[in-house]
């Protein structure tokens, strides 16, 4: 019988299996009329037997334990559309993005030893690391930041529980992937933030041009070159 952390293990895997499943093109739009049978397929699929472990156990031995922050995401994608649940908004999504994308570059390279500094020995029950998160997922509350403070919240929870091998609360909060989608989103938002003023910029110097244009053959001004001498 596999352990609360070989469950919990297993289940993030299956979940991120079941997202990229339910993800490709023609399973996307069958998806949009038949959520629930779809899910549960894909997964379904996630431990359909490979050898000697299934998919999931595969995947989780590859890239590891996802954090709880990757496993509520996954978990709201793939619920979302069986549910009904409204998308993220922009606020939250942007919050969430700033905080792991922060999170992985602080923290990946001072581990591997690119600096004096390890933050990662903050996460083995740091009580200034602790009360950071608190005052943090309190600021994100007050903020209405809402997935913020879920994903805080069940991270210090399920590090409390022991849910993983790990007991480093840092496992809980990040991983590579969610690092990754985090400092993603920020450069894509920036690029699009960068295109949207050379746009504006364009929009405006061609409509001064239409309208100098208009100005310079408008009938009044063809009547005035006419009519003088």
């Amino acid at each position: 019988m596999p352990g609360l952390t070989d469950l919990v293990g297993l289940a993030g895997a299956a979940a991120a299996i079941a997202a990229a499943l339910l993800g490709l093109p023609g399973i996307a739009r069958l998806r949009r009329a038949h959520p629930a049978p779809l899910l549960f397929a894909a997964l379904g699929a996630a431990f359909v037997p490979l050898g000697a472990l299934p998919a999931a156990g595969y995947l989780r031995g590859i890239v590891g334990d996802l954090s709880v922050t990757t496993g509520l995401l996954l978990l709201r994608g793939l619920l979302r559309p069986v549910l009904g649940w409204a998308a993220i908004d922009a606020r939250s999504r942007l919050a969430l993005q700033i905080l792991v994308a922060a999170g992985g570059v602080v923290l990946y390279p001072l581990a591997l030893g690119y600096g004096s500094f390890d933050p990662y020995r903050l996460g083995y029950a740091n009580p200034w690391f602790l009360g950071g998160l608190l005052a943090l997922a309190v600021a994100a509350g007050l903020r209405r930041l809402t997935l913020v403070t879920w994903c805080l919240a069940l991270a210090v929870l399920a590090w409390a529980l022991g849910a993983y091998e790990s007991r480093n609360l840092w496992d809980y909060l990040v991983d590579p992937l969610v690092a990754a989608w985090g400092l993603g989103g920020i450069l894509i938002r920036g690029a699009q933030g960068l295109r949207l003023p050379r746009q504006t910029y364009r929009l405006a110097t061609s409509s001064t041009a239409q309208n100098v244009g208009k100005a310079q053959f408008s009938p009044s001004r063809q009547t005035t070159l006419t009519t003088s001498p």
